[in-house]
């Protein structure tokens, strides 16, 4: 296909999906596969460098992430879905470019910094966790992956992809690597159900794809709403109102959201009657996704098959690009 670019991304797999990955990333990734060549990636490796304890969660859930991405419409005609642990090539790579960055430009990448912050490591630091972003950097670079969907906190490690690429090109005279361009949604990141900047299984503020329709009514039925609006008759903030976002994500009718954020802001419009239009608006989405899921779960040996196919797909061009770069370093001894 003419114009056809590579992309690369995936997710950690250390539970089910939600709302937010979808929002974030996987609407963009159904979108662009009918364009362009996709590798998915379900970073087991990366999950590891701060989930190390519990193997077993990483194990079971890159089927259960499978799953989700079956669901909602991932193609494995199309896309290319693979585990990270079965392309020997990335770690080979990940070697050679931690040999381009200080060890000072890691600590000082923002994401890695919130993320220490978040999970309360101090000092204790696991040092996979530390270089997982030169880990995201080879991987990116394996498939020469020039688009990578992501949400906007991860903006900082395509950039330090960038940084490695052209240190690389630069050092070894060549242009064996591709520079990668984020790809940020147009709702770059869905609020979690309590209003919390995030949605995050962490949090525990996640609807995910695969919640029943029973437990999605609880959940919205919960949702923050905007804390001053006490009384139906009083004007309420759209802004920062997880409901009306939400709205703005999944609602197909424009024209009765715009007339709902109206009447709420002049007021006269009451927090249950928003989030039963809502609950609708997502039971629509979901119910199609639940079912294709539920039939994809009856077979979990096909899906593995799935995954173990794109596996070997992706094990053949990451392995390419490796003796590329081993040929640039000058390191190609046969």
């Amino acid at each position: 296909m003419k114009d056809q670019k590579i992309i690369l991304t995936g997710d950690r797999p250390t539970g089910r999906l939600h709302l937010g990955h979808y929002v974030g990333s996987l609407a963009a990734r159904i979108e662009l596969q009918h364009i362009h060549r996709q590798f998915v990636m379900l970073a087991d490796v990366q999950a590891l460098t701060d989930h190390a304890h519990e193997p077993a969660l990483i194990r079971q859930s890159i089927l259960e992430v499978a799953l989700d991405y079956l669901a909602v419409g991932i193609d494995p005609k199309k896309t290319t879905i693979f585990i990270q642990s079965l392309i020997p090539a990335l770690s080979e790579l990940t070697i050679y470019y931690l040999n381009l960055v200080t060890w000072n430009r890691l600590k000082h990448n923002p994401t890695v910094k919130l993320e220490i912050q978040q999970k309360g490591y101090g000092e204790n630091v696991p040092a996979g966790f530390m270089i997982y972003p030169i880990s995201q950097a080879a991987d990116i670079t394996a498939f020469k992956a020039s688009l990578v969907p992501v949400g906007d906190d991860q903006i900082p490690m395509i950039e330090q992809t960038v940084e490695v690429v052209r240190k690389f090109n630069r050092m070894y005279n060549c242009s064996v690597l591709v520079e990668p361009e984020a790809v940020i949604a147009s709702i770059a990141r869905l609020p979690g159900t309590d209003g919390k900047a995030k949605m995050s299984k962490s949090l525990n503020n996640a609807i995910f794809l695969s919640d029943t329709a029973d437990v999605v009514a609880q959940k919205v039925k919960s949702m923050y709403t905007d804390p001053g609006h006490l009384r139906v008759e009083d004007p309420g903030k759209v802004e920062g109102n997880p409901v009306f976002t939400y709205l703005d994500a999944f609602g197909r009718d424009i024209a009765k959201i715009a007339d709902l954020k109206a009447h709420y802001q002049r007021g006269g419009l009451g927090d249950s009657v928003v989030k039963k239009y809502l609950l609708e608006v997502l039971q629509a989405f979901l119910e199609p996704v639940r079912q294709r899921r539920e039939q994809f779960a009856k077979d979990p040996a096909g899906v593995m098959q799935i995954l173990f196919k794109g596996s070997d797909a992706a094990a053949q061009v990451a392995q390419q690009t490796l003796q590329e770069v081993r040929g640039a370093m000058g390191i190609d001894y046969r």
